[in-house]
């Protein structure tokens, strides 16, 4: 008899035929076969083809066979028989095949009955058939199956070790296994906070809900059916550690998907190698951390989510407390920020945070961040440059640090309108302080919290433009720089001095500058209302990153 070897593995396990397929085999519908029990049953895997009339077959088995039998020595008494039935299931039958004829001329009731009661496949063949013709046919399909496996993991090791080696990043690897397995992929860490996710934005609402909880659940069903020596059901998410060292970092899951030709754990264990080799390579720096966060906040300032409620989930899902919670858009530009340092900085104000790189129109090096604290914590202005001062390289020069924050928001959607105001306010020109970092907040600035609450609006884009449009032709005509200065004198009202000194000329070529520019918009700079809207305009222009 052809054997192949009984599955060590999950992977394994996946590759082999399933009692449905087997079923499908031009030799077995030689036989007619008819199914009595099927449904679940049939989708159960065959490590190989079993012939037997013995009634003590069971003590031979090792679990995954499909048992080929006329019934000739089975038990007659109706007790016998379903004790038979049970020890066939206790010793992991996959599936039980019994040719008419030869014994009996229909299957007992009893035998049907404790078939269906304990879910084993339980096929009729109602024509003679030889039992080596089906047992090479089935073989064959086993070995070929297996040796596609082969080729296949080989070629999926290859491709992950590849990724491994050039160092890509968790995200691109989560995205990658996502393609192979034609379904969702998440990486979570120890503490059941997602790190980076593949996943339809439609879907995340329902799936980042309660992430911890679901995710827990998850983990109590597969270590169930691993302690007993279950394969796991087709809904049940597929979940494999990262791990290298003895040091455990987080879990892959793939949710339900499509059957794979190197079977879903192997390629799933092969992106955790990938990501367990990034990890050794990282050291102590959390560059899954950073990766995750600043696709969060990238995805939240370019509008990448499918809906409030997804991306609330989302948030919740990487660790950010969004109910009851005070949450502020901050952003710091013009010195280096540690990034490691950010988790310790918001703990310290009983927060968390997630910190992303700003957009662009801010002086670089930026950070954008979305600061989650207490609905009690206080965040003034003592407080913020605190906050801010903690997160600074030591290398870095405080005195070149602006640091712009949103108004306060409660919930997801003025969240997203407070990162915005920052991100708003960071694109402004600074002031000239005489030391110390530059604080703006957008609560006092209600001009930039009108831009930003208008930023989707086109005809206040058209009035920015419409107003701003020959200075625009001017500059990029000659590489001019009227925009910078109308910006440096709206942001000193009154003191031309400032804001010749702001924009770096000599107060005759100011004036200059100032002169053209009322030329070029036949407009009187000194006039209030003018000011106004030419100051909208320019903020609208900055808002769109321009």
């Amino acid at each position: 008899m052809i054997q192949t070897d009984r599955p060590a593995d999950r992977s394994t396990y996946e590759t082999l035929p399933t009692v449905r397929e087997v079923l499908a085999l031009d030799a077995v519908v030689q036989g007619v076969p008819e199914v009595l029990v099927g449904d679940a049953a049939l989708d159960a895997r065959v490590r190989w083809l079993h012939v037997s009339d013995s009634s003590g077959v069971a003590r031979l088995l090792d679990g995954g066979e499909l048992l080929l039998s006329t019934g000739s020595s089975w038990p007659e008494d109706p007790t016998d028989l379903r004790r038979f039935i049970g020890e066939l299931v206790d010793a992991g039958l996959s599936g039980l095949v019994l040719e008419l004829g030869t014994h009996y001329r229909y299957v007992p009731a009893v035998v049907v009955e404790s078939a269906a009661e304990r879910g084993l496949a339980l096929v009729i063949l109602h024509r003679e058939v030889k039992f080596v013709t089906l047992t090479e046919a089935v073989h064959s399909h086993i070995i070929a199956g297996q040796t596609d496996a082969l080729r296949a993991r080989d070629e999926v090791r290859e491709r992950f070790t590849a990724l491994a080696l050039r160092g890509s990043p968790a995200d691109f690897i989560v995205h990658q296994l996502a393609q192979t397995l034609g379904a969702p992929v998440i990486l979570e860490n120890l503490a059941f906070e997602v790190v980076a996710a593949e996943v339809p934005l439609a879907l995340e609402e329902e799936l980042f809900t309660e992430w911890e909880l679901r995710s827990r659940s998850a983990h109590r069903r597969s270590d169930q059916r691993r302690e007993r020596g279950i394969a796991p059901a087709a809904e049940d998410w597929l979940i494999v550690p990262v791990e290298a060292r003895g040091i455990r970092w987080g879990n892959l899951i793939a949710l339900p998907g499509p059957d794979h030709a190197a079977g879903r754990t192997a390629v799933l264990e092969q992106g955790a190698i990938a990501l367990a080799v990034g990890r050794l390579a990282d050291g102590d720096v959390d560059e899954w951390g950073r990766i995750g966060r600043r696709r969060l906040v990238d995805g939240l300032l370019s509008g990448r989510f499918a809906g409030a409620g997804g991306a609330a989930a989302r948030l919740e899902a990487a660790g950010l407390p969004l109910r009851s919670a005070r949450l502020y858009g901050v952003v710091l530009s013009g010195v280096p920020v540690t990034v490691e340092a950010a988790d310790a900085a918001a703990r310290a104000l009983r927060g968390r945070l997630i910190m992303g790189t700003a957009p662009d129109g801010v002086a670089a090096p930026s950070a954008a961040i979305l600061l989650s604290l207490p609905a009690d914590a206080v965040f003034d202005d003592a407080a913020v440059l605190g906050f801010a001062r903690a997160l600074v390289d030591p290398t870095g020069d405080i005195d070149r640090l602006t640091v712009s924050v949103g108004r306060v928001a409660d919930g997801v959607d003025a969240a997203l309108v407070s990162l915005h105001e920052a991100v708003d306010l960071a694109r402004g020109r600074r002031r000239r302080a005489a030391r110390g970092p530059h604080l703006r907040r957008a609560e006092n600035r209600p001009l930039v919290q009108l831009v930003t609450a208008l930023r989707d609006d086109y005809r206040v884009l058209e009035h920015g433009e419409r107003m701003l449009s020959p200075l625009i032709v001017h500059d990029l005509a000659r590489s001019g720089d009227l925009l910078d200065v109308l910006e440096a004198m709206l942001a000193h009202p009154g003191n031309r001095t400032a804001a010749a000194s702001a924009s770096h000329l000599s107060r005759s070529v100011f004036y200059q500058r100032i002169a053209l520019i009322e030329e070029l918009l036949d407009v009187d700079l000194d006039d209030g209302e003018t000011q106004t809207a030419l100051h909208l305009a320019l903020l609208v222009r900055r808002s769109a990153g321009r």
